[in-house]
């Protein structure tokens, strides 16, 4: 069993534990999980997928990702903004995702109050949170990575003052440590430090 530090796969390459707690979860975690994303549209994939995942497991939404995509019509900003009643009831069926009415309700409206913005401010107002590097500690096991930050609060905050809805600051974060805007991978597993974390 683990202790939360980093964990040598069949590869031999260390990695966070959550990294090889499923088979789903090691291409996750190698390729994706806090490398750096930019774009509107893929910063609003990330964002409504962390709202789905709230009490829920990541695998759950991870498994159901393409359908997800599929339904939100890849997370087009533009597409989804213009989704009518038809859609939701459409939605609220489809078992390819997590039919949960709130979320749905929660997503569609995100879409309408993004499509208002310019094109980039998405983008730009998520990573103005991101903090410092040099400012945080390098977690040694998986106990010593937060679930909310004072940078997610802030952020969280700043949403929701924009008209987005269902963003709490654990959810902020989680999307922070998504999309790179910080680097919890642990100390000692292979991705750490692997990538580039200033805003483009």
């Amino acid at each position: 069993m683990s202790d939360g530090r980093a964990v040598a796969g069949p590869d031999g390459r260390p990695r966070c534990p959550w990294g090889l707690s499923a088979e789903d979860y090691v291409a996750y975690h190698d390729e994706e999980w806090g490398r750096p994303v930019h774009g509107d549209d893929a910063l609003f994939e990330r964002l409504c997928l962390e709202a789905f995942q709230s009490g829920l497991s990541w695998i759950t939404i991870l498994r159901r990702r393409e359908g997800f995509r599929k339904a939100f019509a890849g997370f087009r900003i533009a597409e989804v903004a213009r989704f009518t009643d038809v859609d939701r009831e459409r939605l609220l069926a489809d078992e390819g995702i997590i039919r949960n009415r709130a979320k749905i309700d929660a997503t569609l409206a995100n879409a309408k109050v993004l499509a208002a913005w310019e094109p980039g401010e998405l983008d730009a107002l998520i990573w103005s949170y991101a903090p410092d590097p040099a400012t945080r500690p390098v977690p040694a096991a998986t106990g010593e990575v937060p679930a909310v930050t004072d940078e997610s609060t802030a952020l969280s905050k700043a949403l929701k003052q924009r008209g987005l809805r269902f963003i709490g600051p654990t959810t902020a974060y989680a999307l922070m440590q998504a999309c790179g805007l910080v680097d919890d991978h642990i100390a000692g597993c292979f991705v750490r430090g692997a990538a580039d974390r200033s805003p483009a």
